[in-house]
């Protein structure tokens, strides 16, 4: 007798996305959401394994003719409801202390993202709180934001360091994204150093690009060497004011150079041309790109590289929206992200699929895409994680709603809408709805 970790059975949908081993979805092939659906009163059902994976996908009577000899640890009856996979967060800044709720007035007002800035705002005031908070209590204020994300569906996401700017932050906010990964079950942590986030005060940006490469990136290293940090990725804030092309280029082959995955802000508030400098690096991912050129998008399609859109960024900011539809019609792989920190305090991705689809006019499709398995690529992560396939990681959503639309079509109210979580084939979360 088989015994395997959890069956979830007599769905009315099961949201596949794509099975056929994509790494990522492009153009019309984003329209194209694959669901299996009930079939009369033959329902669908999700079998996971003692590895976490996938063990197979199917209709309920094909599924139990085949594990008719199987016992599981759990078993769900999904009637009438939908399973889909976790969904991935593509860019977030959850690490630091000291909300920036007295900023929103400022912004309402009419200030710019730079002017609070430049008013020692933004991220120079969440720098200094960060600076002076215990890795303990980052650790804590971290932990209750990913639970948060988690309950909102969230299982694996993308999260930055560079609120510290100096390498005894950068590397205590490093640590805290280390221990979460090893200690947290409920989600998966893809983990980014961001040093070069904004330029320290009382440096100019050669010097901050200097001690970049020369000394916290080495250093980092050698922290990973030992396995004392866990890093995935590289980042840079390429924007004028703050690095730039030649300066961003440098910090980010000096990161890809110690084997870090290169994923950076590139035109978000000026047109640099940072997107081609990132295509020539083979980035894996750049994010924002209000400014993004035609050019860029092009270099971006052939490179391969992924966009990841962050719908909260353009709104709270009243920035004009990057050209999503220029981007998916030119080929480019389009990822979404919450880009949660202290100026865009959102952790839900059902939200950020929502205002996609209303003010970036991307499908529902599209952003449930943008939101699976095109955000698993921007992290490197489509082998094994974006979709409902066999052998991929068990990250699934059970929404208590007929269609997976709902998630999308409902604004908020998803604490009822979603009736499990569940993080490689063990329930993490479960609502009374």
């Amino acid at each position: 007798m088989t015994s395997l970790k959890l069956l979830v059975k007599n769905a009315r949908q099961a949201v596949l996305v794509c099975n056929s081993k994509e790494l990522f979805l492009r153009g019309e092939a984003m329209k194209r959401v694959l669901v299996l659906e009930q079939d009369g009163a033959n329902g669908v059902s999700v079998v996971v394994g003692r590895d976490g994976c996938i063990s197979a996908v199917g209709h309920t009577a094909s599924i139990e003719k085949q594990f008719h000899d199987a016992t599981f640890d759990k078993v769900i009856d999904a009637q009438g409801m939908c399973v889909m996979p976790g969904l991935i967060d593509g860019h977030t800044h959850p690490v630091w202390a000291g909300d920036r709720v007295h900023e929103f007035a400022m912004k309402l007002a009419g200030a710019s993202y730079m002017e609070v800035h430049k008013a020692g705002g933004g991220i120079y005031f969440t720098v200094e709180h960060t600076q002076k908070a215990s890795e303990e209590e980052l650790y804590q204020l971290f932990k209750s934001r990913l639970e948060r994300m988690m309950h909102a569906g969230t299982t694996t996401v993308e999260c930055k360091s560079g609120y510290g700017l100096d390498l005894e932050t950068e590397i205590k906010m490093l640590r805290v994204l280390t221990r979460a990964s090893k200690e947290l079950p409920f989600i998966e942590i893809s983990s980014t150093y961001c040093g070069a986030h904004a330029i320290p005060k009382g440096k100019s940006a050669e010097e901050a690009t200097d001690d970049v490469i020369k000394n916290q990136l080495p250093r980092i290293q050698q922290l990973v060497k030992n396995g004392e940090l866990l890093v995935d990725n590289i980042d840079v804030f390429c924007e004028k004011g703050v690095y730039d092309v030649d300066q961003s280029r440098r910090i980010l082959q000096a990161g890809k150079d110690i084997g870090l995955a290169i994923n950076f802000h590139a035109e978000e508030l000026n047109l640099l041309n940072g997107a081609e400098m990132g295509a020539e690096l083979e980035a894996r991912a750049m994010s924002h790109l209000e400014e993004i050129s035609d050019a860029g998008i092009e270099a971006m399609a052939k490179a391969n590289s992924v966009a990841v859109i962050l719908p909260t960024t353009a709104y709270i900011l009243r920035l004009k929206s990057p050209p999503v539809r220029k981007m998916i019609d030119a080929g480019v792989p389009v990822a979404l992200g919450t880009d949660f920190n202290p100026n865009a305090f959102c952790m839900s991705m059902s939200l950020i699929m929502h205002l996609a689809c209303v003010n970036m006019r991307m499908s529902m499709e599209e952003a449930l895409v943008a939101s699976t398995i095109n955000a698993a690529a921007s992290i490197g992560k489509a082998a094994t994680h974006g979709s409902l396939e066999v052998g991929k990681v068990a990250d699934l959503l059970i929404i208590n709603a007929p269609r997976w639309e709902h998630l999308v079509y409902q604004m908020g109210g998803h604490d009822h809408l979603i009736k499990y979580v569940i993080k490689k084939g063990d329930i993490v979360h479960s609502s009374n709805c």
